[in-house]
């Protein structure tokens, strides 16, 4: 008999593709929001009664910056309490739990990048605090919750009209208009291929509880980064522009180190080696 996972926020970004990857292999419940409501316990408790899956892999979040800061009660709702209560199903019904969380938490650390799991942070936007009190709340109600720390993701591949552009798709489009393209030199993080989550999420299953890193390394900021592509693939550089406005007055390194993941057999190619594999892919 396959074994049942239960994911949330199949509906977005990266819960739809891991529900889509993985439904050939287990077996894959996927409840919309009219089906279980996450900022309700009792909601949730009763799907996972029902269902009782052997691993959950909660993807759905509020993870608009802007939203949260706007309507943060609505999404401490979700990101905080919503989490709370898959940690707390989970928990009773012994289901290995992975909740995700976000590179974010270390926007605002003194602490130069790459970044550790152990190190104390102190968000400084909304969505970072809710994340990381999340993942406090989490491990209180479920000690074996695995917390994955996700960095920006993009996929190569166009998936629906629908969904929102990424850094890749938007790089993609830029280079075929021609004009200028303009990158911060005031932010430093990961840019992670999202088919490269989804394989390891099935990897991560077997991680002890607690809090990983989970995403490509780069410890370069995202002009340097491009700059660097563009040479590798021996394109023109001279379109590439230093965008020195954004990020000056607060400049965001939310690089993340990764060797606590990569001692356990987890390993993610650099932000570089990902971008250049997809572009030379790329018609």
């Amino acid at each position: 008999m396959a074994k049942r996972v239960l994911i949330t926020g199949a509906s977005g970004f990266l819960g739809r593709r891991i529900a889509e990857f993985y439904s050939g292999k287990y077996e894959v419940c996927a409840p919309a929001h009219g089906d279980m409501d996450i900022t309700c316990r009792e909601s949730v408790r009763k799907v996972f009664h029902d269902y009782k899956p052997h691993f959950v892999v909660h993807t759905a979040a509020v993870s608009d910056v802007g939203m949260c800061e706007k309507e943060p009660e609505k999404s401490w709702a979700v990101n905080v309490d919503g989490s709370r209560n898959i940690a707390y199903a989970s928990a009773e019904l012994h289901a290995k739990c992975v909740i995700c969380s976000s590179d974010q938490i270390y926007f605002g650390s003194r602490l130069p990048g790459p970044h550790k799991e152990d190190e104390s942070v102190s968000p400084v936007n909304v969505y970072g605090r809710e994340k990381k009190k999340a993942e406090e709340e989490c491990l209180r109600q479920n000690p074996e919750c695995v917390l994955l720390r996700l960095s920006w993701m993009y996929d190569s591949e166009t998936r629906s009209e629908y969904e929102h552009g990424d850094f890749f798709r938007t790089l993609v489009s830029g280079l075929g208009t021609g004009e200028a393209l303009a990158y911060p030199v005031n932010d430093v993080r990961g840019i992670t291929d999202v088919k490269e989550v989804v394989r390891n999420i099935e990897k991560s299953w077997e991680l002890c509880g607690g809090v990983y890193n989970f995403g490509s390394p780069n410890d370069s900021n995202t002009y340097e980064t491009v700059l660097a592509m563009f040479t590798e693939l021996g394109w023109d550089a001279g379109r590439l522009r230093r965008n020195e406005e954004a990020f000056a007055d607060n400049p965001r390194n939310i690089s993340m180190c990764m060797k606590k993941l990569n001692d356990c057999g987890i390993a993610f190619s650099s932000t570089l080696d990902g971008l250049i594999r997809n572009m030379r892919r790329f018609p």
